[in-house]
């Protein structure tokens, strides 16, 4: 499943293609078909990323929200659009003159048109955003703290903290030397404040990077101006080896995912 630094990158990068431009829409596949006529030839005025969810925001005054779930892939085409194929679940294409794109979405858990009042519900169960200008950090600090859940479970509970996923969860503990299995009524609200500093600068380099990035390149003796490679790009996500004690890399079944950690940095 995508993380938060990815949604946040595909709405910046699509918005700046179809935003402010009239859209055909439609459901090859048919599953969307309905939803699709009621903004059919409508303008976009903008893509919004709240943690892993996509809200897409009609001249009419609906909303389209989208969440990818497991499966969801967009493809975007410049100049003609291709003949649609397979399970297509959505197609956005512009309807005005000039450079013509389409953007194909297959596989989403989610994909739906709606007054606002149905975003407004969506929004209302998640958790504050470190990606966003507007995340209130605060409510994800009360929330952790004053939870008996580990720590592992509740970096993965959107209704906590919004678009971190696996392995991001995974390189958050360790930076911060915190067990996976540690409650979070055993976590300070310093040590809390200081994940969402983390949170946020991770999220950040993501979007910049378009991938995960989460080691410092001097740490790890990677050289400045040469980009690092997806297997060392992380602390402990996927790696036998924790790159600062030499220890073995453990793992945990956490949330129903398998949580990486070093026993040594993040001592139970």
């Amino acid at each position: 499943m995508p993380e938060g630094h990815t949604v946040h990158r595909i709405a910046r990068d699509h918005s700046r293609l179809i935003a402010g431009r009239p859209l055909h829409v439609s459901s090859p596949q048919g599953r969307f078909e309905v939803d699709a006529a009621r903004v059919d030839g409508a303008v976009l005025d903008r893509i919004e990323a709240y943690g892993k969810h996509l809200f897409y925001w009609w001249s009419t005054g609906e909303i389209g929200h989208v969440h990818l779930g497991l499966f969801g892939k967009f493809r975007v085409t410049r100049g003609d659009a291709p003949e649609p194929t397979g399970a297509l679940r959505m197609r956005l294409t512009t309807a005005d003159a000039g450079d013509p794109v389409t953007i194909d979405l297959r596989g989403p858990t989610a994909c739906t048109v709606a007054p606002p009042d149905e975003r407004a519900a969506i929004v209302a169960r998640l958790g504050p955003d470190p990606l966003r200008r507007d995340a209130d950090p605060q409510r994800m600090v009360d929330r952790m703290t004053r939870s008996s859940k580990a720590m592992g479970v509740l970096l993965l509970d959107q209704a906590v903290i919004a678009g971190l996923g696996n392995i991001y969860r995974a390189e958050i503990l360790f930076v911060h030397g915190i067990h996976p299995e540690r409650p979070g009524t055993r976590c300070t609200a310093t040590e809390a404040a200081e994940i969402w500093s983390t949170s946020v600068e991770m999220l950040r380099a993501g979007v910049k990077a378009n991938r995960i990035v989460t080691v410092d390149r001097d740490e790890i003796g990677w050289p400045r101006g040469r980009r690092i490679p997806r297997d060392e790009a992380t602390y402990v996500y996927q790696r036998d080896r924790c790159v600062r004690c030499g220890d073995e890399i453990r793992t945990l079944d956490v949330a129903n995912r398998t949580c990486y950690y070093c026993p040594t940095d993040q001592p139970r």
